[in-house]
């Protein structure tokens, strides 16, 4: 079969992928970015934006639904579910990032929990059903991005997830509702026209809900293209369709199946250990670093020693806030991120409360701080650094260099890690027992026969065990 389009053959490799295409190396990543989605969605649940999102949706219902994670007595629409679910994970910046620059699980997952749970493709799921349609969806986010040069480096004008996550929402979602090729293309040529949210919004609530809208319009996508709503069947060929969110967009056909090699088996993915831009990870590295020259004694020096401090950052102005007001605002701040490892020698999800990001030390050290742009540290989370100059009143200089810091594709989390970030995000909502089980449950995933088990671990503990829980 002779394939006419760039869309025909996305929508081929969405309907054509078996379990058989998954390889050891995907099926383990991918249930590290699964088991480190659902942690931090979990945390995300404590958090303004998800009550605000999570009000907003009650006033939807249906009578096919599914769970808000951690809340045990809340049931909502299925795709309403994974708009809430997919705010939770994003609400503090605190999900899986990959390159070219995207959060590729949390547009994704909501999608295939909320749908599975709704019964909607099938009474029965097995894990490996659940692998194959993330995987599918991380897939066509990754096959997107490389179509072009500008999303190699950290975007500047679209939010990526909002872009490409509603596209692999919608893919993911057409390979569990086991949708025809055709169907395929027309969900995702629905989706372009759902997707996209500009810069501006970042370091606001607003931003997890890009990520939320990209769950929740791909699932609509596919919806819709069930029911037989038509796009242009070349969408993801032209410069007016896809291309319209990026200024290089060179698109080509997808490899055909029996010899297709997936983009997770070449390009892991970062995994945080706090919640902020993943850029500021560099910058906290070097900090800590260099916070060990200005230690005696066990105790900081204290503020008024230091005369500057200088960061050698990519130009990244979204990330350039020299005096962030909010927690949204430290979490996309260089100079907070520098501040508070220095201070404080770590930096945690407390960091980004405002009582810490208001202290008088901080203020004071944020009023020294510079930033320089190297021409050869460009904005790309494959290459860049950061490098940390803190000068003293007498005159001695410190100097430190990141350039992978832990957690990074090149310097993974070690499983161990990944697991304890998991218990302490998903023990603020689950009990020991539900976390523990969910972390076996999901490192047998592609053994496990029916879905459903790890549906009923994600509702959190009813009525009558938080009563006693809290007792």
């Amino acid at each position: 079969m002779k394939l006419k389009s760039v869309t025909e053959s996305f929508a081929k490799v969405i309907q054509g992928l078996k379990v058989g295409h998954l390889t050891d190396r995907v099926i383990q990543r991918s249930k590290r970015m699964i088991l480190d989605t659902l942690g931090v969605g979990f945390l995300g649940t404590g958090t303004e934006v998800f009550h605000k999102a999570n009000e907003y949706s009650k006033i939807y219902s249906s009578n096919v639904s599914s769970t808000v994670w951690g809340q045990p007595t809340l049931r909502l629409p299925p795709t309403y579910a994974a708009f809430v679910n997919g705010v939770a994970i994003h609400s503090m910046d605190f999900d899986d990032t990959w390159h070219p620059a995207t959060h590729p699980s949390g547009a994704v997952l909501p999608v295939l929990m909320a749908l599975s749970e709704a019964q909607l493709p099938s009474p029965k799921l097995s894990g490996l059903d659940l692998l194959l349609a993330f995987n599918v969806g991380v897939e066509v986010q990754g096959r997107l991005m490389n179509f072009s040069k500008d999303a190699n480096d950290i975007p500047k004008r679209f939010h990526p997830p909002s872009v490409v996550g509603t596209l692999g929402s919608a893919a993911a979602a057409s390979k569990m509702l086991g949708l025809s090729m055709t169907n395929c293309q027309k969900a995702l040529a629905i989706a372009v026209s759902h997707a996209g949210a500009p810069m501006a919004n970042a370091a606001t609530q607003t931003k997890p809900l890009h990520m939320g809208n990209a769950a929740r319009h791909g699932m609509e996508a596919a919806f819709l293209a069930m029911l037989g709503l038509e796009g242009n069947k070349q969408v993801l060929d032209t410069q007016t369709g896809f291309g319209a969110f990026y200024t290089n967009y060179s698109p080509k056909v997808l490899p055909n199946l029996d010899s297709y090699a997936w983009l997770l088996d070449q390009q892991d993915v970062a995994f945080k250990s706090f919640p902020a831009h993943l850029a500021t990870h560099w910058v906290a590295d070097a900090a800590a670093s260099v916070r060990k020259h200005l230690v005696t004694d066990r105790a900081m020096l204290p503020p008024d020693h230091i005369e500057r401090i200088v960061l050698r950052i990519p130009d990244v102005q979204y990330v350039n806030r020299p005096f962030p007001d909010s927690e949204h605002e430290a979490r996309h701040s260089f100079q907070y991120a520098a501040c508070a490892m220095l201070l404080d020698g770590g930096i945690t999800v407390p960091s980004f409360h405002r009582d810490q990001i208001n202290r008088p030390q901080v203020r004071e050290l944020l009023g020294k701080m510079e930033l320089e742009h190297p021409q050869d540290n460009l904005p790309n989370f494959n290459t860049l650094y950061c490098e940390i100059s803190v000068t003293l009143k007498d005159g001695a200089t410190f100097t430190e260099r990141c350039d992978t810091f832990y957690g990074h594709w090149r310097k993974p989390l070690s499983q161990k890690d990944l697991e304890a970030k998991f218990r302490a995000n998903a023990s603020r909502m689950l009990s020991c027992d539900a976390v523990e089980r969910l972390i076996k449950t999901l490192d047998n995933l592609e053994g496990l026969e029916d879905c459903s088990v790890l549906t009923s671990l994600l509702k959190g503990p009813s009525p009558p065990e938080m009563i006693s829980q809290s007792i």
